[in-house]
């Protein structure tokens, strides 16, 4: 392995991969593992590998996780926040330009037509993630029955998100304890899980926790003080700070809820206006969680007083990233120290495994949501030309596996396209 890089080198690899960083979790992770492993060896495969595995034990995005890990590991808290803002502004900055957009463009029937094909391909991306995830978790009939259990209580009954997620982990790590071939854990060694760590790593770890909970959480403090507990800014940061901490199992499954209360609960923005705004973040680069960005903006944009519009719009935006992606770097400086310990635990390990399972249901319940809101319309049924573009989508992701800008940019002129018929 070659020397570690200097800050300046650090800082341009991923102003690289920040700008480049299109395709979702697996694209992303690919292409830190390109830059960082292959191309430049800063840092062991094996050690990559392991730093995987210990972000999906994270709430937040893994790759963004995965870069903050990077930079810590290369150049300490610093390199840190230099690799994981990299990773998340050039996308923040994209997004909100499409943002501003979006509402200056609302009500123009070319626009309408252009994100019918956007959203016909978010089904088929949706399903993709489905099946791929669907693919590596459901290996026994334990996980199948919790992947089942988990999309039947979303989809039927509506329950919460974060009851469905903690229960699957709750299930899975007493069966880890119990029965660990219902999840065909692999054994494990060294630590075990009652190991007793050093106290000055409980000490370190404590300080940085509540050093990292008063930098995220006094600011939206602040703006309650200024504008009062009910104001949108402050409900905007209070549900974006709950979903931060509930995020286990990527962006696919953690939509379905948000989607559920931002449209349901807070009335932000339509249905209709959510698989927008899944379509906007696809095509930016960076986590596609970036969505949330996209969701206070329309919620403080619509509910502006006493500032303008505009104004509130952007201080939504600025308070959904914070209040999502601030606490990702406490979640790695403070666990990061952790990481030989928790690949060794085995409940967490079990809870782990049946999480991710959930979430298979969890992103089946979000395809049926998206699929009935974009193939379905009120009072006329099935719409036809949303149909035809999502079986255009479906063989253009699946069959001819094109790639995700490919496949946005020719739905949404087949959806131009059908508009005139």
């Amino acid at each position: 392995m070659m020397a570690s890089p200097s800050i300046r080198e650090l800082t341009a690899a991923f102003a690289r991969i920040g700008c480049l960083s299109f395709g979702g979790p697996a694209g992303q992770i690919a292409l830190m593992h390109d830059e960082i492993v292959e191309q430049r060896g800063w840092v062991g495969e094996d050690e990559f590998l392991r730093a995987l595995n210990f972000c999906h034990l994270l709430p937040g995005p893994e790759a963004q996780q995965l870069a903050t890990w990077i930079g810590w590991k290369l150049h300490g808290v610093r390199g840190g926040l230099i690799a994981g803002l990299l990773f998340v502004v050039p996308g923040a900055a994209v997004i909100l330009a499409l943002s501003l957009l979006y509402v200056a463009a609302a009500g123009l029937a070319w626009f309408a037509a252009l994100f019918m094909g956007i959203k016909a391909a978010v089904i088929a991306l949706v399903v993709q993630a489905l099946l791929r995830i669907g693919g590596r978790a459901l290996g026994t009939r334990f996980k199948q029955a919790i992947a089942l259990a988990a999309f039947v209580a979303l989809a039927a009954f509506s329950l919460p998100f974060p009851l469905v997620v903690l229960g699957a982990g709750a299930l899975g790590m007493i069966a880890a304890a119990r029965h660990p071939h219902w999840l065909a854990l692999k054994p494990v060694g060294g630590m075990a899980d009652a190991a007793i760590p050093a106290a000055p790593l409980i000490g370190r770890t404590l300080a940085t926790i509540a050093l990292g909970m008063a930098i995220w959480l006094i600011p939206l403090g602040a703006l309650a003080l200024a504008l009062g507990s009910g104001h949108v800014l402050v409900t905007i940061g209070v549900f974006f700070a709950k979903l931060a901490v509930v995020t286990f199992g990527g962006a696919y499954a953690v939509l379905a809820y948000m989607a559920q209360q931002a449209v349901d609960t807070h009335h932000w923005l339509t249905a209709p206006e959510m698989a927008d705004g899944l379509g906007l973040a696809e095509t930016t680069p960076g986590p596609l969680i970036m969505v949330t960005q996209f969701v206070g903006f329309l919620g403080a944009y619509r509910s502006p007083a006493p500032f303008t519009p505009l104004v509130a719009g952007l201080a939504g935006a600025a308070v959904t990233t914070w209040m999502t992606f601030a606490p990702c770097f406490l979640w790695i400086f403070a666990a990061a120290p952790w990481l030989e310990r928790l690949e060794h635990a085995r409940r967490l390990q079990g809870g782990l495994a049946a999480v991710t399972a959930a979430v298979v249901g969890v992103i089946a319940s979000l395809a049926l949501w998206f699929a009935v809101q974009t193939l379905y319309r009120p009072g006329s049924g099935i719409d036809w030309r949303a149909g035809v573009l999502t079986a255009l989508a479906f063989v253009l992701l699946l069959r001819l596996k094109l790639a995700v800008p490919w496949v946005l940019a020719i739905c949404g002129l087949a959806g131009l396209a059908l508009a005139q018929i």
